[in-house]
């Protein structure tokens, strides 16, 4: 065979190579697509179209009676400058997640630490402890309104035994935020378990070379356990920020917002616009403004991840 015919016959065998690589890939992401469709679709249809047309009505003033009239960005421009409530309820939000989160993640991590030892009946008390974040969530806010009931409440009842006078709790301007937090802590069974899995993955190997070290429970929990967990701390973080700031029940069912509008959580403000109000482009405004908060915390937690956050196996 000549040169010219062998380097003809490699070049067409290179062409069919590259046909056959073609159209396998072609069939492969066809496959792809296909077998996503349904999330996709269901994205569209559920998630981006919604949001879409939320913000497109919130550029109109519309109250579901009437034809949208458009008014632009009105709307953005009065929860800024013309609507204190608007500021009293991001205020409400924001001390309820200053506070809440960072304590459901420390007693979330003290039980999980207390309940990753091997003890006689330690399942039981898992299923326990865990039970409480899988109950209805509006039974849960009946329950709690007997507990802070100032008059025949559980806490109230048990304060009097020991001589104290109980406060009010949700029906007093100053005790309605701590009460509400304090019933935070009552679902930290979820985060427990997060908590647990990170425990699980942790090698024995590295205690027991915190043992030979010399290190004392407080130094193997610092500088073993905590950096190991940080991809933990990280997700229940980022989980805790996003249930904070979209509080609503408790304000919905216990406090409707007050008293003296101390628990006028912004979900329950902008639940107020859309559907007691009927102001539907006001409302939509308002749960951009959520969209965007959450949005830039959520970028912050992860942006700075790279510096604190520690994943076993990853070259710096």
């Amino acid at each position: 065979m000549s040169k010219q015919a062998n380097t003809e016959f490699f070049i067409e065998t290179d062409s069919v190579r590259k046909k056959i690589w073609l159209n396998a890939t072609r069939k492969e992401a066809l496959w792809f697509y296909l077998l996503i469709s349904p999330w996709l679709i269901g994205f569209i249809c559920f998630i981006l179209g919604p949001m879409i047309a939320s913000f497109i009505i919130s550029l109109t003033k519309w109250d579901l009676l009437t034809p949208a009239k458009f008014v632009g960005f009105k709307n953005y421009s009065k929860a800024l400058n013309q609507d204190p409530l608007f500021w009293q309820s991001l205020k409400v939000t924001v001390i309820y997640s200053i506070f809440s989160v960072p304590l459901g993640l420390i007693f979330s991590l003290a039980l999980a630490l207390l309940l990753n030892q091997a003890a006689w009946g330690i399942r039981l008390f898992r299923t326990i402890f865990y039970m409480p974040a899988v109950v209805s969530g509006v039974s849960v806010m009946v329950l709690w309104m007997w507990i802070f009931n100032p008059q025949i409440g559980l806490l109230n009842t048990m304060l009097g035994y020991i001589g104290i006078n109980g406060p009010g709790w949700i029906f007093d301007p100053n005790w309605a935020m701590p009460s509400l937090i304090i019933m935070s802590l009552w679902g930290i069974g979820g985060g427990m378990i997060v908590w647990l899995a990170g425990l699980k993955g942790i090698s024995p190997s590295l205690y027991e070379a915190a043992n030979l070290d010399g290190a004392n429970a407080w130094q193997k929990f610092r500088n073993v356990t905590v950096p190991m967990l940080t991809p933990t701390i990280f997700f229940n973080l980022i989980m805790g920020i996003v249930g904070a700031l979209q509080t609503f029940g408790q304000a919905y069912v216990m406090t409707k917002g007050g008293p003296m509008n101390s628990t006028l959580f912004y979900n329950y403000y902008l639940f107020q616009h859309a559907f007691e109000n009927f102001n539907m482009g006001y409302a939509s405004a308002l749960a951009w403004f959520l969209f965007l908060i959450i949005l830039m915390l959520t970028l912050f937690v992860v942006k700075s991840s790279d510096v604190w956050v520690y994943y076993e196996g990853e070259r710096k």
